[in-house]
């Protein structure tokens, strides 16, 4: 009973509204003008929709959003960013300025990098070199410094291979140097040049296999089975 009296109160308040009728010009603009001085126009562009991500400039000068990886200026190496992606662009502010603009990437694993935030020589910020990197990954040997080469050879800019090939080298702590050894030269020797090949080869154990040729094998034999002098040399049976 109380709903239903409920249900009552609001139709008969709804009804006694007084609203201006629809088919009146003159009524609908007596009840919006007095509204129209506190309208703003509307907005140049479309809203679109943001997410916001916050992310620290590694060493290759590069932030990291939704798999792929944004230059900014090298200066930020190490700091604190906060990164605004739509559907279509990925901008990079620090301290509520903003210091970079991209096309957003489709895809993973892609770098956009722009010319200006490249470090340039001699620059008290420039701490990681591609020499740099590769005297430490001979410490493990000359296979893991090949292989560090190589990924970052395969870079348009060598930066771009910063992460993964310190990456690779922290392979070694928790493998060993050995065993990290005897991924690269596994993962170089089928031209396997990236980190992830290394790094399933030490899950696997692979490096733990010797390197061997493949035995020779004998060709099989089989009165259906036909040799090479069956055929001409234009490759037509001989009978």
């Amino acid at each position: 009973m109380l709903v239903n009296q409920l249900k009552h109160n609001r139709r008969h308040a709804f009804l006694s509204i007084e609203m201006p009728k629809a088919d009146s010009i003159a009524c609908r603009l007596t009840v919006f003008r007095p509204h129209k001085p506190l309208l703003k126009p509307l907005p140049a562009h479309r809203y679109e929709f943001a997410q916001w991500k916050k992310a620290t400039v590694s060493i290759d000068y590069h932030v990291e959003a939704e798999k792929n990886f944004y230059s900014a200026p090298c200066r930020l190496v190490k700091e604190l960013v906060e990164v605004r992606l739509t559907a279509s662009t990925v901008e990079i502010f620090h301290k509520d300025k903003l210091v970079a603009s991209h096309p957003r990437l489709m895809g993973k694993g892609k770098f956009n990098t722009l010319p200006q935030h490249r470090p340039k020589e001699h620059q008290k910020y420039l701490e990681w070199t591609p020499s740099r990197i590769v005297r430490w990954a001979k410490e493990s040997g000359p296979q893991t410094a090949a292989m560090v080469q190589a990924i970052m050879d395969n870079k348009p800019h060598p930066e771009q291979g910063y992460r993964a090939c310190l990456g690779l080298i922290r392979l070694g702590d928790r493998y060993t140097k050995e065993r990290l050894e005897n991924a690269c030269a596994r993962a170089l020797i089928f031209n396997a040049i990236s980190y992830k090949s290394v790094r399933l080869i030490l899950e696997k154990g692979l490096d733990r296999i010797p390197q061997e040729e493949a035995p020779a094998l004998e060709p099989v034999r089989h009165h259906n089975l036909r040799g090479s002098q069956y055929y001409d040399e234009k490759g037509q049976p001989l009978c």
